[in-house]
């Protein structure tokens, strides 16, 4: 098997123009066309809540800089993502995204359309019909501790393609076992078109997840066109044992390329020069499935953000 590029650079701040010129090296190390002239690109952010803190959600000026480097190759560029509460709009809008997306030719898409696909592991599932109708898909995860999965990034950062409150059902459906949730996520990754990651590990979320944790500045910038790749190099990043990791115990148990450290290539910074930021995942996992009075509850409160422009 051939190996697997993944570009980590050091990157310490969100400054467009840093993260532009870093974006532009990395892009053209992995093989990014430069004239995407008439190529659909679709960026997915990671948008939980308007009411999360904004260390929970992609930092706006990251997806910025992704979105004005893929503007300058000539491509159309949207933006997407399904929330676990309220619309991808109002998240955004509470996200201080408007700002910095002002001067961009980005579309916003809704993911109103879903098709139904069958994964697989013979799991069933409604997704959003934009994030499989285009060119390109570049997925945007922003590292963070998580409370039920240990640490979330790319792999998990596609869950958000589920549209809604179809999320909180699969965590009622699979979520006792974490297995089968981590072969539901990855099997997700079968249904895309050629996807790219850009993950934000510049300021994470450590400790907790994935709302409640603190900030902790890595100051890495990372891509690759391999989504387990980069989880895999991100785990490395922070010195954190991939056993503890259940979506890095399922890849490795699929075999799927990316998921040993010995399937990736490191072109520019290696792993071990982000050595000691201290990230930590939390002490013990807490069960990832939903209680049906949660989901209630979580029911309730979508109606009542959807009802809030």
């Amino acid at each position: 098997m051939s190996k697997i590029d993944v570009c980590l650079d050091s990157c310490l701040s969100y400054d467009k123009v840093a993260l532009q010129r870093l974006m532009q090296r990395q892009f053209d190390q992995l093989g990014v066309q430069p004239d995407l002239s008439g190529k659909r690109v679709l960026l997915k952010p990671n948008l939980i809540s308007g009411g999360a803190p904004p260390l929970a959600c992609s930092n706006p000026k990251f997806a910025a800089a992704v979105a004005a480097v893929y503007l300058s190759r000539g491509a159309k560029v949207m933006l997407g993502d399904s929330p676990a509460f309220g619309t991808g709009a109002q998240v955004m809008k509470r996200q201080g995204f408007k700002p910095h997306f002002a001067d961009l030719a980005v579309e916003y898409v809704p993911f109103s359309n879903r098709v139904v696909e069958t994964l697989s592991c013979g799991i069933r599932i409604g997704v959003a019909a934009d994030a499989l109708d285009c060119d390109y898909l570049v997925n945007l995860p922003r590292i963070k501790a998580h409370d039920q999965m240990g640490v979330t990034m790319a792999v998990k950062n596609i869950f958000g393609i589920v549209i809604g409150a179809r999320k909180a059902l699969l965590h009622m459906r699979v979520g006792g076992g974490r297995q089968l949730f981590s072969e539901m996520i990855l099997d997700l990754h079968s249904l895309l078109p050629p996807s790219f990651v850009c993950a934000d590990a510049i300021e994470v979320m450590n400790g907790e997840g994935p709302v409640k944790g603190t900030s902790l500045v890595v100051g890495c910038l990372a891509s690759s066109w391999n989504a387990v790749a980069i989880d895999r190099a991100m785990l490395a990043v922070l010195e954190i044992d991939k056993k503890r990791i259940p979506l890095a115990v399922s890849a490795a148990e699929k075999g799927l390329g990316g998921s040993s450290l010995g399937d990736l290539t490191f072109p520019h910074s290696r792993p071990e020069d982000f050595k000691g930021s201290g990230f930590a995942v939390p002490g013990s996992l807490a069960p990832v499935r939903f209680s049906p009075l949660r989901y209630v509850k979580n029911s309730l409160k979508r109606v009542l953000l959807r009802l809030d422009p």
